[in-house]
């Protein structure tokens, strides 16, 4: 079935939603021989499907669209407009300009023997041209899977059509980086987001990258989770030809195919879902030229990625650390890329009731960049498995749009083990908390973080942490973590960012910290954190909130003497007077008059902004001892100033 979202995409454009019925598109997309499909009806499906792509929110794989539908197509109408025009991108509010440079899409190729006759269309032109074939470089990058845009230093463009764009220069000023050198002006690449950062901090949020990348740049105001990615340059604009690469000869490629491939997909931690070739050789370039459509001097090689139909033996409610309850769908053991995979997330239950996700349903599973199972479509749905009530308390749940929550925050056991565990795990100065032992001290009636301080040696034993041979060495062992949790040295932000406040990831808890001591934030007003950075005013009242429902268990725990590293606050007067103030600083090698991580902290604490990366936004490279050529060669191409640490250190005191 059609998503929700799907359906909203379809209904905004008028000339889709006219053309074809929703149910006439799903009995289209389960089809694998389409022969009976009218011209009219293929075109509209292709139509749809770039747009869902485009949106973020894909009706089929990538293969199944070329493979299947646009090869239907191309075999009927060889020269169809459709085949020839560049797939547009979604559209954003504002007017669309023409680009500076047209953007066209690229030729896909899915087996080696593409690959070959692309060579030897390569060799051939070569030869027209009087170059001898075996002097030509290829360069092959990784086929990034983001946003297309394209930056001329001043502006930057959606792709749009590939002649006109919406300008969305609004990213760079909320903070966005380029990738590579950092330079602007580099001409066409695409939006994405860092593969870890997003399994880590948004997959919870977001179905995929692309939903993601769409959001970062639409024109009104950010959601917290999507302007703290960009803050912490896990969103960036990647010019391609920064692209990081391998380079060698048509001899070499071909000899070597399959290693090369691999390599350069794992040259970027970034969405990648193919290998972009090209010949560097300007005078062929120039000699092919291109189609209406696509470069002839470049190609993709899109890897026929595996997928197996799998069906469901169940859906499995899983409840979080906030109470939303996820559905994980466990599968007939299937092998796929080398591994046995029995489970797949399904997101949430919005998409398991609109899909039809339940016993018996035959989806097409992949693996996201071979790691992650994903359903990819549902094939036959069935009544989709929809819990009522939790699965580890069994309170009645409610919808919050597309999510099932638990609200019975206070005695639910996965809410309350998964708390604690989320504590332990992000104070980071402590082990032996993982989930196991969590589970057996909450089986024994230990519920809260502050319960697990008050444990004594004689608890723990009569709990059941003894080694084998009988001692109380285990035992001894945790007492010695929560003594050490308490006196090793930590940053404030972290300590308070472990209560696991809505909206409050470890960035916007040290960006809180920088304005107000942390005793003080319980009487802050939604206006004195809108006043910080960073902050709109959802994400303050949901602050404000959080924070008087978790003050009483934060004074509790505070109680018991944590060794913090109080974040220096930026004062107003500090930031007149600092000569840094404002201004983006690397520190690179060793220091010698103190640590990094405090010149580090004094910087921000003097109004800087302090990156681990040279980029075009670098004011300031202080260089210490044994530093790296890499960092000093990016400073000289962006122009950045070069200073020592004395010198550093001298600018301060003046």
């Amino acid at each position: 079935m059609l998503s929700a979202a799907q359906l909203e995409i379809i209904s905004k454009s008028k000339q889709l939603s006219l053309s074809i019925r929703p149910e006439r598109l799903e009995t289209i997309a389960k089809q694998t021989q389409i022969s009976d499909l009218s011209d009219e009806e293929l075109l509209v499906f292709l139509q749809t499907c770039n747009s869902l792509y485009r949106s973020g929110e894909p009706l089929i794989s990538d293969k199944v669209y070329d493979s299947i539908f646009l090869a239907e197509l191309e075999r009927r109408h060889p020269d169809h407009p459709y085949l020839h025009a560049v797939e547009a991108e979604k559209a954003f509010a504002g007017k669309t300009v023409a680009l500076p440079q047209r953007m066209l899409s690229t030729e896909k190729a899915y087996t080696k023997s593409s690959i070959e006759k692309w060579l030897s269309n390569i060799e051939k032109a070569a030869l027209e041209l009087e170059i001898n074939p075996e002097t030509l470089i290829f360069r092959a990058t990784p086929k990034l899977d983001g946003f297309a845009a394209f930056d001329d230093g001043k502006i930057l463009y959606t792709r749009g059509d590939g002649r006109k764009g919406t300008d969305i220069t609004r990213v760079f000023e909320r903070g966005m980086i380029v990738g590579g050198s950092g330079k602007r002006g580099l001409g066409a690449g695409e939006i994405v987001v860092n593969q870890t950062y997003f399994n880590t901090h948004l997959a919870d949020t977001f179905e995929n990258a692309r939903n993601f990348q769409a959001s970062v740049i639409k024109e009104k105001e950010l959601e917290p989770h999507a302007l703290e990615a960009i803050q912490n340059h896990a969103a960036v604009f990647y010019p391609f030809c920064e692209l990081p690469d391998w380079q060698g000869s048509a001899t070499e490629l071909a000899s070597d195919y399959e290693a090369i491939i691999a390599k350069v997909h794992t040259l970027v931690d970034y969405d990648v879902d193919g290998v972009v070739f090209e010949v560097t050789d300007d005078r062929i370039k120039q000699h092919l030229g291109a189609t209406r459509h696509h470069h002839r001097w470049q190609i993709a090689y899109k890897s026929n990625a595996e997928t197996a139909q799998v069906i469901v033996l169940k859906v499995t409610p899983q409840t979080s650390r906030s109470g939303r309850v996820n559905p994980v769908a466990e599968l007939e053991p299937t092998r796929l890329s080398g591994a046995m995979i029995s489970r797949a997330t399904a997101h949430h239950y919005g998409m398991v009731k609109e899909q039809g996700i339940g016993v018996g349903t035959l989806i097409e599973l992949t693996r996201s960049g071979m790691v992650i199972p994903k359903i990819e479509r549902v094939i036959t749905p069935q009544p989709p498995q929809i819990p009522e009530h939790c699965p580890s308390c069994g309170s009645n749940l409610v919808w919050d749009g597309d999510y099932l929550y638990c609200l019975n925050t206070s005695q639910c056991p996965a809410q309350i083990e998964n708390t604690i565990e989320h504590f332990f795990r992000t104070l980071a100065n402590n082990d032996g908390f993982g989930q196991k032992t969590i589970e057996k001290l909450h089986a024994n009636g230990v519920n809260s973080v502050y319960a697990v301080y008050q444990l004594t040696l004689e608890q723990l034993i009569d709990t059941g942490f003894r080694s084998q041979d009988g001692k109380n060495q285990l035992a001894k062992n945790l007492l010695d973590q929560l003594q050490r949790s308490r006196t090793e040295a930590i940053e404030d932000w972290r300590f308070l960012g472990a209560f696991g406040i809505y909206r409050m990831g470890l960035g916007n808890c040290e960006r809180l910290l920088q304005h107000h001591q942390l005793l003080d934030i319980f009487e802050l007003s939604i206006a004195d954190i809108i006043l910080i950075e960073g902050f709109a005013e959802k994400t303050a009242t949901a602050v404000v909130e959080c924070l008087m429902l978790i003050k009483k268990d934060f004074m509790k725990i505070y109680s018991l003497g944590f060794n913090l590293i109080q974040t220096p606050l930026i004062t107003e007067q500090q930031q007149k007077s600092s000569p840094i103030a404002g201004k983006t600083l690397v520190f690179t090698g060793t220091m010698v008059h103190g640590k990094r991580d405090d010149m580090i902290k004094e910087a921000k604490r003097l109004g800087a902004k302090v990156g681990t990366s040279v980029t075009g936004k670098t004011d300031l490279l202080v260089t210490g001892a044994d530093v790296g050529i890499a960092k000093i060669s990016a400073a000289k191409e962006n122009g950045v100033a070069i200073v020592s640490e004395d010198e550093y250190l001298s600018l301060l005191s003046s």
